[in-house]
């Protein structure tokens, strides 16, 4: 199968916030280049209700699969699980996280049978999912789950920047115990196994220390030297090129000025915080170890703007362009 016959699944996310607008607003981005193989999962009273939102020029047609599908850039070829027939706008609701759990089940199944070949997630609520009773933290975990991967990890991707995280949604004071040299080893793993995604030959990984000056030699806190030095050392024997560990507060501008393809984070304000003030808008989300192509963008559902035709897709756009990207070089 050529690049230009694989299909991209986009999910819708929670009917209830933007995803459904900036995910009609890629596809429409996206179109209008000539761009692009893609099918909606999500149900038509969503989709419709988002194109009468943009007032937009686009087909609905709903099919049984994606080998049913027809491409001719103003369709939206889409798949339902028909459980929105009604449903809340600008707020969580119990359908909306059952809906949003149920089209990310789909779009999987399609994946893993080979019927796509890359998926774009829209945003989903946290709290939607837990109404629904769904037993998942987030999308992430999700996926892994339905995919059967075990070592997985976020990696951002804006600007000059690719972040990789060791730790996720952790509090702080939390985090200074989930920095064990078998969770940094795994994420430097991951972190080689992106560059080779992403395309990146003989990729400069840099890691970031936890404390002040990387510890300053236990100074400041010994996690630099018991755990992430001999991470960096045993990847090293692996064969994978690292720099680091390096103060946080000096590493970024040497990564913004391109002296490193990805930088390994420990926790995730370290690498969310420089990313976002340079790639606000244009933030990307890679999940790296599944078996599966999976981007989203870097922002969440949006409540208090959606459904008004004022979100941003330009997170969306630069999502789903990625997703592309890594597909196509995929074979």
């Amino acid at each position: 199968m050529t690049s230009k016959e694989k299909v991209t699944v986009i999910t819708c996310g929670d009917p209830g916030g933007v995803g459904v607008e900036v995910a009609l607003k890629a596809f429409i981005s996206e179109a209008d280049a000539g761009r692009g193989r893609f099918v909606f999962v999500g149900d038509g009273v969503v989709l419709r209700d988002g194109i009468d939102l943009l007032e937009a020029d686009i087909e609905l047609r709903e099919t049984a699969s994606v080998r049913d599908a027809k491409f001719d850039g103003r369709t939206i070829n889409f798949i339902s699980p028909e459980i929105i027939k009604t449903f809340r706008k600008g707020q969580p609701s119990p359908e909306g996280g059952k809906a949003s759990a149920e089209y990310i089940r789909m779009a999987v199944e399609l994946i893993m049978k080979g019927e796509a070949h890359a998926l774009v997630t829209a945003p989903i609520s946290k709290e939607a999912i837990k109404m629904a009773g769904v037993p998942y933290p987030g999308h992430t975990e999700m996926l892994a789950d339905l995919t059967g991967a075990s070592d997985y990890a976020m990696m951002l991707c804006g600007g000059p920047l690719r972040v990789i995280l060791v730790t996720i949604h952790v509090a702080i004071k939390d985090v200074s115990s989930f920095i064990t040299k078998e969770r940094v080893l795994k994420t430097i793993r991951l972190a080689s196994k992106a560059s080779e995604m992403l395309g990146i030959d003989n990729p400069v990984i840099a890691v970031a220390g936890l404390n002040p000056h990387a510890g300053e030699g236990g100074i400041f806190g010994d996690e630099e030297k018991r755990e992430i030095i001999p991470a960096i050392e045993e990847a090293e024997r692996e064969g994978i090129s690292l720099k680091g560990p390096y103060p946080p507060d000096t590493l970024f501008y040497s990564a913004y000025k391109g002296e490193a393809d990805v930088v390994v984070v420990m926790y995730h304000d370290q690498g969310l915080i420089p990313l976002k003030m340079i790639a606000f808008d244009k933030g990307v989300n890679v999940t790296v170890g599944l078996p599966i192509i999976r981007t989203s963008p870097d922002h969440g559902t949006a409540y208090d703007i959606a459904w008004k035709g004022i979100a941003n897709p330009e997170s969306m756009v630069e999502a789903v362009r990625l997703a592309e990207r890594i597909k196509n070089r995929d074979g």
